[in-house]
């Protein structure tokens, strides 16, 4: 079984390649540089695929010019400045690059046919929901459907999107269970030396290892306001 994955070099996608291996699949992982301002996570997606002896492709966007197409989001647009606080804050829809899902799930489907794989997996999960419009269920059974249309004669492939009822307390426990090394995994959207303790997505990561009772390996250049229940 062959499968094309989705990986940024975060916690959620570096864990859904370790899934995806504990599960027998030999893996191509897809990760992109659009411009984000955190790029460096991508040095983390390349250790995982070499930890994982996975085959590695690197998509530059950059240069083909789509990050200036992505105006107005914190994550593309240096005019935005990365807004701080919880997830749950209406501030963290600066944060949304605008169908980025569905642009990177488009290719990672053209990889699959010429790869012959049966799957193509993202690592979006239920903490997304709210924020993010293309990590809905309700886009991924849209999109799948859309690519049965796209890819009909070339061989059946399914979306595999495991994550999407899970929370991210639920993703770092199977990490640890999966001995995923989180040290080895980048959430920041700043993209600073270490992470800034202060966005949403170093929010969510703290509070993920601390939900799921795991110690959490991450520097951190402030410390989060918040305890979790």
């Amino acid at each position: 079984m062959k499968a094309v994955a989705i990986v940024s070099g975060g916690m959620d996608s570096v864990t859904l390649a370790y899934y995806l291996t504990s599960e027998g699949y030999v893996l191509h992982m897809l990760s992109f540089d659009y411009g984000q301002r955190h790029r460096k996570e991508l040095e983390f997606a390349q250790r995982a695929a070499k930890t994982l002896a996975a085959e590695w492709d690197l998509i530059d966007l950059k240069a083909a010019g789509v990050q200036r197409l992505l105006r107005g989001s914190a994550i593309t647009d240096a005019a935005v400045d990365v807004p701080e606080g919880h997830y749950s804050d209406e501030t963290m829809r600066l944060t949304v690059v605008p169908n980025r899902n569905a642009i990177m799930l488009a290719i990672a489907y053209a990889a699959a046919v010429s790869d012959r794989a049966t799957v193509v997996a993202a690592a979006m999960h239920a903490g997304d929901h709210a924020i993010y419009p293309d990590c809905r269920p309700e886009f991924v059974r849209a999109f799948a459907a859309m690519e049965r249309l796209a890819t009909e004669g070339q061989g059946k492939i399914d979306l595999l999107v495991p994550f999407t009822d899970k929370s991210k307390a639920d993703i770092a426990a199977l990490g640890a269970r999966l001995a995923v090394p989180f040290e080895h995994t980048w959430s920041c959207y700043k993209g600073e030396e270490i992470h800034c303790g202060a966005c949403g997505t170093c929010y969510e990561r703290r509070e993920a290892f601390q939900r799921a009772g795991i110690p959490d390996p991450t520097r951190y250049t402030t410390t989060p306001i918040f305890q979790a229940p």
